[in-house]
């Protein structure tokens, strides 16, 4: 005898036997218990969710002689005729090759006649969305009006294509999403009764896999127990014959897209490659990891909706200590992207290796979650005590001193606090004069209207704090400033990293700044945004008032010995 799919073998015969649909199944056993059986039924859902096999349930049970709490006995004439498929009264029609005017005319026909035997004939309409509108149209009268011994069961996976004139006269049930638990149980008793040794990780792992359809479910068991036949199945060998890779994989990828090590990444590409992995699934599957660490990251309902092991729960909690939930959010934005463009199965290799370097280097990008992305490196790096220049990975210009260490400033005072200066950084983007150093080191001072002067030593002064009191992401592109005179109402801010200049002004951090001095100092100045020149040099400013006192004629008296 052929060998029969462990789906088609173990399909369910009675209502008790459908797993995951409590609720369809108690509506229709009490309709057929109480007789309100209804005419025209529409079963939504994903595939392998149990529409088709409920349909087939539903159809002997209304044909059975003596149902028992609603579902067919299995021993009476019309049971075995049914289970046979040597009875008229249940027709399965597939629309997908099915779906012209045509064939619906020939069920319009055929319902003339009642059957010779049992109750109802049934019809069973499978992937009822792929009927063509004509079909439709032929079929709405029937629908409408069927004799009282027709019943007719749509199923379908694309409920928005079939037409409201359809959907109106049907009653609808939404089929459910199993839940892993649900197919564990489910695969549990099949590996029974096949008597096959599996471990429970690796159950759970091809429930994982099936993403709540039962048939899938069964469908990667039987795959898995036939390659490896009449042998105990590990995970490890689950993992070997669908192409998947473990956590372990995974977790060290995440790690080295979230410390931005591209090489690293690369390198484990190819371990992946060269292991025979399907890189599709591999990358299908990091999704769902870094969803994982998401629901642990953000919700305090997560724990209760991942199933993990005590390793896992100690690994994810450490990884989402690298990650911002922004940052991850990109991570999972970029693989998605890519694993839409790999379903085209072309250059898969390519693809992957560019998704990497696009992950590791969100410098490449100038949308708002790589700006968040690169702004929470540098905010990881500022709280590590290191320098800010370093959260941009190699090549990256600095950004000035480390937390916590404060030099003078230009022309303030000394205890002040001011934020000194910087590593000089590109080519100034203004043509704005300043005046240069005279000798190595040496800081020519530079005369201000006594009133500029007092606002430029006010602002230096309280520099660090006024980057500290505007919003968060926003003063995190201001560390290594320092500010200057421009002119009468006017500074500017001196930026020694152009990537810095540029989030400054995406995120509007001196129009901020501007507002905060207005509000606490109660002074209304303009600040601007200029690059420090290669090379250039510090340069201190006096008050003209308080110069005058260094140009007064000083008289010696002559004292007599």
């Amino acid at each position: 005898m052929s060998y029969t799919a462990l789906y088609r073998k173990w399909r369910p015969t009675q209502f008790s036997d459908v797993k995951g649909q409590e609720a369809i199944v108690t509506t229709l056993k009490n309709q057929i218990i109480s007789g309100r059986i209804g005419h025209a039924y529409l079963f939504c859902g994903t595939r392998g969710t149990g529409k088709t096999t409920v349909a087939k349930i539903f159809a002997r049970a209304v044909n059975c002689e003596a149902p028992v709490d609603g579902s067919p006995c299995g021993q009476c004439p019309a049971c075995r005729a049914m289970e046979s498929a040597a009875s008229m009264n249940v027709v399965e029609i597939d629309a997908a090759s099915n779906n012209g005017v045509d064939n619906i005319r020939e069920i319009r026909d055929e319902v003339q006649y009642s059957p010779a035997e049992g109750k109802y004939r049934v019809y069973i309409i499978d992937e009822a969305h792929m009927l063509s509108t004509g079909a439709f149209n032929a079929l709405l009268k029937t629908l409408e009006e069927p004799p009282s011994y027709v019943i007719f069961i749509l199923a379908t996976t694309e409920p928005n294509r079939i037409p409201v004139t359809v959907l109106s006269r049907c009653q609808r049930y939404d089929f459910k999403r199993m839940t892993q638990d649900v197919l564990v149980g489910r695969l549990r008793e099949l590996v029974s009764y096949e008597q096959v040794d599996i471990e429970d990780k690796a159950l759970s792992y091809i429930a994982k896999k099936a993403d709540g359809g039962m048939r899938d479910a069964i469908s990667l068991l039987d795959q898995c127990i036939a390659f490896h036949i009449g042998k105990p199945l590990t995970y490890e060998m689950v993992l070997n014959v669908l192409g998947a890779v473990d956590n372990d994989v995974f977790s060290r990828f995440l790690r080295a897209l979230a410390s931005e090590d591209t090489t690293g990444a690369l390198l484990q590409v190819e371990e992946i490659v060269m292991s025979g992995r399907e890189l599709g699934q591999f990358v299908q599957d990091f999704i769902w990891y870094m969803r994982n660490l998401l629901l642990l990251m953000t919700s305090q309902a997560g724990s209760d909706m991942l199933d993990l092991t005590e390793a896992d729960w100690i690994r994810l909690q450490e990884e989402s200590r690298m990650l911002s939930p922004d940052g991850l959010i990109r991570l999972i934005r970029v693989f998605s992207e890519l694993y839409n463009q790999m379903r085209s199965g072309v250059g898969k290799r390519v693809r992957l290796e560019v998704a990497v370097i696009q992950a590791t280097r969100p410098v490449m990008e100038t949308g708002q979650e790589a700006v968040l992305a690169r702004l929470d490196a540098l905010e990881r790096k500022v709280a590590q005590g290191l320098a800010a220049g370093a959260a941009f990975g190699p090549g990256a210009a600095g950004i000035g001193a480390p937390p916590g260490t404060e030099t003078a400033g230009i022309g303030a005072q000394p205890g002040t606090g001011t934020v000194g200066p910087t590593e000089a950084g590109a080519q100034r983007g203004t043509e704005e004069s300043r005046p240069a150093a005279s000798g190595e080191g040496a800081a020519e001072p530079v005369v201000l209207p006594k009133a500029q002067w007092e606002d430029l030593n006010l602002i230096q002064s309280q520099w660090p704090q006024i980057c500290k009191g505007i919003e968060h992401a926003a003063s995190l592109a201001l560390p290594g400033t320092r500010v200057e005179p421009k002119g009468e109402g006017a500074m500017w801010v001196v930026f020694s990293d152009h990537m810095n200049m540029n989030m400054a002004r995406t995120l509007g951090a001196l129009e901020r700044v501007q507002e905060l001095v207005e509000q606490n100092y109660h002074k209304t100045l303009e600040f601007e945004a200029r690059l420090a020149a290669q090379g250039e040099t510090e340069v201190s400013y006096v008050s003209d008032a308080d110069l005058s006192v260094f140009h007064t004629e000083i008289e010696i008296e002559d004292r007599e010995e």
